[in-house]
C-alpha cells in the first residue's frame, strides 16, 4: 500500500482501492457533489453511498463530470432495510442505478442483517452480480453468526463485510473470521466521528511522524488490511485523509493502538437495532 490507488484483489478477482471517500450525512445536491469532485480531483478512486443517505444523485453526477474513464473508479451503494426482500431488493436497486445515472455498480452491500429477510435480501444481490449490473457483493454489519447464517446457504460468497471499526473497537474474531473465509474487512467510521482524535497514545505516534491523529488510525486501519472509507467534505481534511502512503507503523506501534481497544461502539448494535 504505497499510493493512493493501490488496490485489494476481492475473492471475485475484481480490485477495490483501500481508501475511499465516505459520504454519509453529507447533503445531496452541491455538497456531495463538492466532496467527490475534490476527492477525485486529490487522486481518490473509491466512493461509498447508500440508498439511506439520500445523495446518490450527486454522487453519479461528480463521477459522470469527472471526465475520469468509469472503471477506474469504484462506487459503492447499499440497498436500506425497508427495502430488503428479494423482489423489493431488485426494485431498490434499480432506483439506485437511475439516482447514480451510472450503468452498473461495483459494489452492492446488504446494509444491516434484517431479521428473516436479509437471506431473501442476499438472493437478490447474487441475481444482480449474475446479471452483470454489480461487479461484486456483500454485507455491511454483519457478525460472525449472521455471515455463517447467509453462507450455510448462498451461492456466492460475500465478497466484502463493511463494519463499524476503529481502535476502541477492533473486532479482531470478526476480522479473523472474515479473512479465512476471504471476506474482505471494510471500516466504517474509522475515525469513531473524531472521538478517538484525542487520544494521547495517537496524539504521540503522530509527533513522530508529522502526521496528525486521524492520518496515523487510517495508517492502522491499512496495515490491518482493512479498506477505509472516511467521511469528510473539507477540501483539505479529504486530501489529508489521503496522505497516508508515505510512512509506516512498526509492529510495535500497532500493537499499541490495538491495546486502545474497548469493544466500544458508537453506532448501533448489529444484534440489537430496530430500523
Amino acid at each position: 500500500m504505497k499510493h493512493l490507488q493501490d488496490r485489494v484483489t476481492l475473492h471475485n478477482e475484481v480490485q477495490m482501492p483501500w481508501l475511499g471517500l465516505g459520504v454519509y450525512k453529507v447533503k445531496e445536491g452541491e455538497e456531495v457533489i463538492n466532496a467527490v469532485r475534490t476527492a477525485l480531483e486529490i487522486g481518490y478512486r473509491h466512493v461509498d453511498t447508500a440508498a439511506f443517505y439520500q445523495n446518490e444523485e450527486g454522487v453519479g453526477k461528480a463521477v459522470r463530470e469527472s471526465g475520469i474513464p468509469r472503471e477506474e473508479i469504484f462506487i459503492t451503494t447499499k440497498v436500506w432495510n425497508t427495502d430488503q426482500g428479494y423482489e423489493t431488493t431488485l426494485k431498490a436497486f434499480e432506483t439506485s442505478l437511475k439516482k447514480l445515472g451510472l450503468d452498473y455498480v461495483d459494489l452492492y452491500l446488504v446494509h444491516w442483517p434484517v431479521k428473516g429477510k436479509y437471506k431473501e435480501t442476499y438472493k437478490a444481490l447474487e441475481k444482480l452480480y449474475k446479471d452483470g449490473l454489480v461487479r461484486a457483493i456483500g454485507v455491511s454489519n454483519f457478525q460472525i453468526h449472521h455471515l455463517e447464517d447467509l453462507m450455510a446457504d448462498c451461492e456466492i460468497k460475500p465478497m466484502v463485510n463493511q463494519v463499524e471499526y476503529h481502535p476502541r473497537l477492533t473486532q479482531k474474531e470478526l476480522h479473523a473470521f472474515c479473512k479465512q473465509h476471504g471476506i474482505q474487512l471494510e471500516a466504517w467510521s474509522p475515525l469513531m466521528r473524531g472521538e478517538i482524535l484525542q487520544e494521547p497514545t495517537i496524539v504521540e505516534i503522530g509527533k513522530k511522524y508529522g502526521k496528525t491523529p486521524a492520518q496515523v488510525v487510517l495508517r492502522w486501519d491499512l496495515q490491518n488490511e482493512v479498506v477505509t472509507i472516511p467521511k469528510s467534505v473539507t477540501p483539505a481534511r479529504i486530501k489529508e485523509n489521503a496522505d497516508i502512503f508515505d510512512f509506516e507503523l512498526t509492529p510495535e506501534e500497532m500493537a499499541k493502538i490495538d491495546a486502545l481497544n474497548l469493544n466500544k461502539r458508537i453506532g448501533p448494535d448489529p444484534d440489537n437495532f430496530n430500523f
